[in-house]
């Protein structure tokens, strides 16, 4: 017994070592800018304490034009995710039929595209010259809404269909015996057993409605700014650090709120779940016809129709056929400011999306591993959930504050970062960690902690117990969370726009450099360069999902 408690001991310091590390690059890289970030609102020009910038920014009708106009877009942005989602949930989820999991996969592409890409796609598609020109949307924020939309459609989808896959059938058929009619059923028995989900499901669609940076800045460019691209115009533009920082604090509220609503329904969905459906009902066409005619027009018009009018026009020159503009992704384009080709940045997003996939699933990993032990104190377990929670929270902050708080915080000895370029991994990663935790987590939290007694009692010490009962777990969800954290460093825009050196430009922001030059090339190779961008970031995901075990699931 002696010689086993210094080795429990020193088993316990290696997983308080890894703690720290964990929480250090939290607090370095997430708590203390945004904690700087915060202050900079409360602070004047020579850094004393006030309230006048503050008090200046609301005042201005500029600033709530933006406020209401971030809550308008993503209010409306989530009800039409709504209402197109739950056909999609009921007849991708619910309803038995062949091809249902191709179509799954379908739907779920737009969520893990760029929304740099999404931007420009939906920008060719509404274009005069573009197939839907003839409606006079080209700027309009209609064009937002329907690319956040387009974006947003899948979460509802996969959260509300993956509920509504596990409701007994059964209840709905009693109350149909009983002679209710299927407006009466729908009413009183699908949608308050739905509800839960549902809420979940808006509050994180509002969430990435009103932090879209991409979408927003590509379709609305001046004309239509949100709270996150006025974050972005207020530091790069007008160098007012304080005003963007007050934007950032309104900006910051409301995600936490976003996050606690999601995070309550989350909690009323997992106690309002019952045990499994029996299994999903058979195809019906007479109860199902609506729900098809709904989802096939959300697919053909709102989700193909982008991408294929995108690929079209990256394949044109002029009103001819061409592949001088993927030729010309070797060159900088015309008079687009840029240092290095257009090519040489797409080598640059994938050398950052490895260092910060590497970094993400790293730490990652050692999280979900903490995260899912079981303390027997109280104390244990209270540490644990605020935990879990801490390291959600750069879910809920949009990237451009991430950027900005990276900006205003790291420019000091002795992490004076600003020149470097291990910066734009970091904030990557940052970004990233959240998910890679959100697909790990699950996997070895539904580990029998017997398992571990188990072999433990057949005296495997502690640093087998983890290599035999826990990494094997942990490893079935490694693919997925690789697949997110690359896609996620590949395309991120927001923190990157900020960061970036212009000698080591990733490829979004090359794409948002060249959409907002004028010149037929930079247009062209901007179409290029986010087909190329799409299609790697579908075969990473698709490679990813290949690899996905049944039990991990992902919005």
């Amino acid at each position: 017994m002696r010689s086993y408690r210094p080795a429990q001991w020193a088993w316990r310091a290696c997983w308080l070592a890894a703690g720290l590390v964990a929480v250090g690059f939290l607090v370095v890289f997430f708590a203390a800018p945004a904690v700087n970030l915060v202050a900079q609102g409360f602070t004047d020009e020579n850094g004393r304490p006030t309230l006048s910038v503050m008090v200046q920014t609301f005042a201005s009708a500029r600033t709530w034009r933006i406020i209401r106009f971030t809550i308008g877009q993503a209010t409306l942005g989530t009800l039409i995710c709504l209402l197109l989602g739950l056909f999609g949930a009921h007849l991708l989820y619910r309803v038995s039929w062949p091809g249902r999991t191709i179509v799954r996969g379908l739907v779920s592409v737009p969520f893990v595209l760029p929304t740099v890409v999404v931007g420009v796609a939906f920008r060719t598609l509404l274009a005069a010259n573009g197939r839907l020109g003839f409606l006079g949307l080209d700027g309009s924020w209609q064009a937002i809404t329907a690319a956040l939309v387009f974006f947003n459609y899948s979460v509802v989808v996969r959260t509300v269909g993956s509920t509504w896959a596990q409701l007994d059938p059964r209840r709905a058929d009693a109350a149909r015996a009983l002679g209710a009619g299927p407006v009466r059923v729908w009413c009183t028995v699908t949608l308050p057993a739905l509800a839960p989900a549902i809420a979940s499901a808006a509050a994180v669609v509002f969430l990435f409605c009103a932090s879209a940076f991409g979408v927003v800045l590509v379709l609305g460019g001046t004309r239509y700014s949100t709270l996150e691209t006025e974050i972005y115009t207020q530091t790069v533009e007008f160098l007012d650090l304080p005003a963007a920082s007050t934007l950032a604090i309104v900006q910051l509220a409301l995600t936490g709120t976003c996050l606690f609503l999601s995070g309550r329904a989350q909690q009323r969905l997992q106690r309002s779940l019952g045990n499994a459906s029996p299994g999903p009902l058979k195809f019906s066409g007479r109860r199902d016809g609506l729900p098809v005619a709904v989802t096939a027009a959300v697919i053909l018009v709102l989700l193909m129709a982008p991408i294929l009018t995108l690929v079209e026009r990256s394949f044109q020159l002029g009103d001819a056929w061409s592949l001088a503009n993927y030729r010309a992704l070797m060159a900088t384009g015309d008079d687009s400011g840029m240092a290095t080709s257009v090519w040489q940045t797409l080598v640059n997003s994938l050398t950052t999306a490895v260092w910060a996939t590497m970094l993400a699933v790293g730490l990652g990993a050692v999280v979900a591993l903490l995260l899912s032990r079981r303390p027997r104190s109280r104390w244990g377990r209270a540490g644990l959930s605020i935990g879990d929670a801490a390291f959600m929270l750069p879910l809920g902050v949009s990237a451009v504050t991430v950027g900005f708080g990276f900006l205003i915080t790291l420019d000091r000895p002795p992490l004076d970062l600003r020149s470097s370029a291990v910066l734009v991994p970091i904030a990557q990663a940052m970004v990233a960690i959240p998910l890679v935790i959100r697909v790990l987590l699950p996997a070895v939290r539904g580990i029998d902690p017997r398992q571990r007694e188990a072999a433990a009692a057949l005296g495997a010490a502690p640093w087998r117990v983890l290599g035999t009962v826990d990494l094997p777990v942990l490893a079935r969800g490694l693919g997925l969370a690789v697949g997110f954290a690359f896609s996620t460093s590949l395309g991120e825009f927001g923190a990157t726009s900020f960061l970036a050196r212009p000698d080591h430009m990733t490829l979004p922001v090359a794409i948002g450099r060249l959409i907002s030059r004028p010149g037929e090339a930079n247009y062209g190779m901007a179409m290029a360069s986010s087909v190329l961008l799409a299609a790697m970031t579908v075969i990473v995901m698709s490679i990813a999902e290949r690899l996905r075990p049944p039990e991990v699931t992902s919005w």
